[in-house]
């Protein structure tokens, strides 16, 4: 029971560094400002966290800065160095880089045809329907029977 107990609590502070991750991604983290979020050594946060996640903290924080800028990107506000600099990269070098790692795509091809597959979904929504779908509507085709 009281093993028990200690996992859960371990779970709890696990998730709440999690949260912290989410709120301050933007921020530079380390793992010793994880780990003391979390009151853990170092190595037994990151075995912690990567059993709970399947990431290590490392790979979350990244992928959680990927996605943002993504969303940034879309919305096509902000400059990609603004981008860059919102979602905690000093160097647009760098963010580019590891941007290209995440997406096969610059941020600037990124925003690209992102703009170019909302144009697209504004002009032709048909070419936004996968084929399958479309070939049913056109073909009455019915798969429940």
């Amino acid at each position: 029971m009281i093993f028990y107990i200690a996992m859960m609590e371990l779970h709890k502070r696990i998730v709440k560094t999690k949260l912290f991750i989410d709120r301050n991604f933007a921020q530079t983290i380390d793992l010793d400002t994880l780990s003391a979020e979390a009151c853990v050594s170092k190595f037994h946060f990151i075995r912690a966290f990567k059993k709970t996640y399947n990431k290590t903290p490392h790979q979350y924080l990244g992928q959680k800065r990927m996605d943002k800028a993504k969303e940034m990107l879309k919305a096509g506000k902000l400059s990609i160095y603004e981008v860059c600099l919102r979602v905690g990269f000093e160097s647009r070098q760098t963010f580019t880089s590891k941007f290209r790692q995440h997406t096969g795509l610059t941020p600037a091809g990124y925003r690209r045809e992102e703009l170019e597959r909302k144009l697209i979904g504004q002009t032709e929504p048909a070419q936004m329907i996968p084929f399958c779908f479309l070939s049913r509507m056109v073909l009455g085709e019915d798969d429940t029977e």
